[in-house]
This record gives structure tokens, sequence and C-alpha cells, in this order.
């Protein structure tokens, strides 16, 4: 009978499926505007535990970590930032290339970015808190060129867990936008 238990929850008799949420790739200002021979490579962010993994952080108290219940990222956060921020430096138009590592490619310097803020703090307004530390890397010699912090906040508007991605998605973007206009200058 042990053995047979297991196999139940294999059939149907585990818990529900989450919500899956994506992040949207930002279209930074001046797209298409020149046009460098620059290539760069978008390292995969750091990140605290709390925030390397597929849940989606709520903050209902100051120094208290949640998860936001039925809902996850397609992919661990540091992944899906890695590949939403690489999209934006693609659309902007104005580098020779831009890629992932393993990709291949020769590349200038290296965009590392550091997660530090990807949540939604609750009470006195619900809003989406985002903060992305960037460090530009010359890939020639090793030395960082620029550093920067990049934060973004963005209101909850209704509620649910769309809502709360949709938040989180609206400050990500308005950072990503800052993020590549603020780069491409340093490069």
């Amino acid at each position: 009978m042990a053995g047979f238990l297991p196999g139940c929850a294999l059939l149907g008799g585990g818990s529900s499926p989450l919500d899956t949420y994506e992040l949207s790739a930002a279209s930074p200002s001046g797209a298409g505007t020149r046009r460098s021979r620059t290539q760069i490579l978008i390292a995969e962010p750091s990140a605290l535990k709390s925030l390397d993994s597929e849940n989606i952080v709520i903050k209902p108290a100051a120094g208290e970590i949640q998860y936001l219940k039925g809902a996850q990222w397609a992919d661990r956060l540091p992944r899906v930032v890695q590949a939403r921020l690489a999209q934006s430096f693609q659309e902007s138009g104005r580098l020779g290339g831009v890629g992932r590592p393993g990709e291949g490619l020769a590349i200038d310097y290296q965009v590392i970015p550091e997660i530090r803020a990807f949540e939604i703090r609750l009470g006195g307004g619900d809003r989406a808190d985002v903060e992305i530390f960037i460090r530009i890397l010359n890939d020639r010699n090793g030395t960082v060129r620029a550093a920067k912090s990049f934060s973004a906040s963005a209101p909850v508007s209704g509620t649910g867990n769309a809502a709360y991605t949709a938040a989180l998605d609206a400050a990500f973007g308005a950072a990503t936008k800052d993020i590549v206009n603020w780069a491409i200058s340093r490069f």
C-alpha cells in the first residue's frame, strides 16, 4: 500500500498548476540611431537566493519576505532578466552585436547585472520595486568601465497575481530603458 500512495500524486491528485508570468523587453528611446560596431555580452545576473528562483517576491512588511501564492516566473528570475535585457539591447539597433555566454560572440564589453530588488511592497499603496546594479566590464583588459544602480517603481493597479506581475513588468521596463540608454553611451 505504501508503494501505491506516492503514485496517486502523479495521476492528478497533486496541487493545481501555478500561473506563469513573463517580463517584456523594453523599447529604449533613440532606437536605431548612431549604430556602433561594439559587441556586448549580457551576463546572467547575480541575486540573493530569495530572488534566484521562479518565485515572485512580495514584502508585506520591512524585513519580511513571502512569495506570491499561485504564481511563478517562466524561469529563474535572473535568466528571465538576462533574456529581456539582451532583447532590449538588441532592439535598440545601436550595437553591432548582443549575446549571452556560449553564443560565440567576439565581445568588446560585458554588461554584468546584479538584481538587488525585484518585489511587490505591500501596505501604504502597493507598488513594485526593481533595483538592478550594472557594471560594464571592458573584456579586452578586464577593467570596469562604468557602474551604476538603476531603480524604478510602479503602482499596483487592481488586484490579483496579474496586477502584481504587471506592476513588476512596468517597473522592470522603466529600469531597463534607463540601463540600455546609459550603457550604450558608455561603450
